[in-house]
């Protein structure tokens, strides 16, 4: 690994189901990452999203942190702290900001369609007023535009935006922020720079890029990325939080230890 310090990086769970050795595996190595690298660990609960939100997600979050023995220097001490200070219900400000950005610049636009629908959307040529009822907002997207993302072993990869994440969401149909507005609007308010990740979230990456050059943004611009792989389950599929047996709190109700889960996301392997 480079000889280099960072600022701030930070884990960023969203409290939608158990998590799991995956999640596990990308806080021991973003916790190592930080001790490396001299970085502030923030801790960051993703928790827009009301629907999949419950209270026992969240207490499962600083559980599994307790249990991998991994410390944060600023966020959220437990679920109290989460409703009353940290959940990101209290940065709406900052994302209808972004929108309000977005919107005076004209680079999203109204969409009506369901996810079945998509395919034959037409949305970007009806013009429909932005603030009629049940539209989502899409982002006005060009594939061809260079995008240039900072990582930290390559260097500067340059890439486009894949076709699948062309006119990406930026705001719901309930009229809340999309992920990759929030990921992008936290990412800048709390100063991050080095976010680690698995490489499943790389075309995520590429549309917060797109996004923060929309927004000139060179604060997430300048932000370095480390990729780490994957833990696969059964029949090579990525883990889930619905895959109870796979999960952090599973393992510890088993009298599991650290030294289990590290021996089962063979994290040596992602360490640099």
């Amino acid at each position: 690994m480079p000889d280099i310090q960072f600022n701030k990086t930070r884990i960023a769970p969203t409290p939608s189901g158990f998590l799991h050795l995956g999640n596990a595996l990308s806080f021991l190595i973003t916790a190592s990452l930080a001790k490396k690298t001299g970085a502030q660990l923030l801790l960051r609960i993703d928790d827009m999203d009301k629907q999949r939100v419950n209270e026992a997600y969240l207490q499962d979050i600083f559980d599994t942190l307790a249990f991998l023995q991994i410390n944060w220097d600023e966020g959220p001490r437990n679920v109290s702290d989460i409703k009353t200070q940290w959940s990101q219900l209290h940065r709406l400000g900052i994302y209808h900001g972004m929108l309000e950005e977005l919107k005076q610049k004209n680079a999203v636009y109204a969409c009506q369609c369901s996810r079945t629908q998509i395919i034959n959307c037409k949305c970007d040529k009806l013009e429909l007023p932005l603030d009629i009822p049940n539209v989502s907002w899409r982002l006005r997207t060009k594939n061809e535009k260079p995008i240039h993302i900072k990582t930290l072993e390559n260097g500067i990869i340059k890439t486009t935006l894949p076709e699948d994440m062309n006119d990406f969401i930026v705001r719901k149909k309930d009229g809340y922020p999309a992920y990759q507005l929030t990921s992008v609007a936290d990412d800048i308010h709390f100063g991050v720079d080095l976010v680690v990740r698995g490489e499943d979230l790389w075309r995520s990456t590429i549309a917060q890029h797109y996004l923060a050059d929309v927004l000139e943004s060179e604060g997430f611009k300048n932000i370095t990325f480390h990729y780490h792989g994957l833990i696969m389950g059964g029949g090579e599929k990525k883990l889930s939080k619905s895959a109870g047996d796979t999960s952090i709190k599973y393992l510890r109700e088993q009298g599991g230890t650290l030294s289990d889960v590290l021996k089962n996301t063979s994290i040596d392997e992602y360490l640099v």
